[in-house]
């Protein structure tokens, strides 16, 4: 695994240290790596988001009633 140097402001230094003590994390590294995992994913669903509503815009109107709508987005959002 590549290493890396990286600094962080004092408030955000003093978090990871109080997540690490927390056990909620082993280390630092880990805490930023699932913070970058979550980061990629957030990322994946805003694009996909951002897909659909160029694609919607682009096909004018739907037979999908807001319901099927939200169950769809949900969906795919949380899958």
């Amino acid at each position: 695994m590549p290493r890396q140097s990286i600094s962080f402001t004092d408030p955000n230094d003093a978090w990871l240290k109080s997540q690490v003590e927390n056990n909620e994390y082993a280390s630092k590294s880990e805490l930023v790596n699932d913070l970058i995992r979550q980061a990629r994913k957030q990322q994946k669903q805003v694009d996909w988001l951002r897909l659909k509503i160029e694609s919607a815009e682009k096909s004018g109107f739907t037979n999908a009633s807001v319901d099927e709508i939200l169950k769809e987005s949900k969906e795919r959002l949380n899958g």
